[in-house]
């Protein structure tokens, strides 16, 4: 064979190739390094932006705090007005309740007294109908008896 030839054909050859792969092969191929590399840029975007949300919540989120700690003492405050409140209510309603039983026992009191006196009373009759049974040294009538009874009960 010709070397010539051979030659001519080689290089048909490969311009061929060389068109085949300029036409089918590399705009595939370029054009998946292009998507690769939006995807990168794409990525680092979304990574910046990401950084800057972080940056804007922890702001806000150490405004919240300095926000509800103010809410917080204002809170506490109120909480401690009505404490107060609360506490100045029950010793009201204690004193009332004091000043109410203490009424309640002097009530008890001057009825027992009463009670106790009248008891005394009949007792003290009760004696005294005795005493005057033995001196007298005779029987009673019931009738007789309940009604001197109810004299001397009377007459104390």
């Amino acid at each position: 064979m010709n070397l010539n030839a051979t030659l001519f054909f080689q290089m048909i050859v490969f311009f061929v190739l060389a068109w085949f792969t300029m036409k089918f092969v590399w705009p595939p191929l370029t054009r998946a390094i292009d998507d690769r590399r939006q995807k990168i840029a794409d990525g680092l975007a979304a990574a910046d932006k990401g950084k800057a949300d972080l940056a804007q919540a922890q702001a806000r989120i150490s405004l919240m705090e300095a926000s509800a700690k103010s809410d917080n003492h204002a809170r506490l405050a109120e909480a401690e007005k009505q404490a107060a409140a609360l506490i100045e209510q029950a010793r009201a309603e204690a004193e009332h309740e004091k000043a109410r039983i203490i009424a309640q026992a002097h009530l008890d009191a001057v009825q027992e007294v009463q009670r106790l006196r009248d008891q005394l009373r009949g007792d003290v009759a009760k004696l005294a109908v005795i005493g005057a049974e033995q001196i007298l040294r005779r029987e009673v009538d019931s009738s007789v008896h309940a009604e001197l009874l109810n004299q001397l009960e009377a007459e104390l």
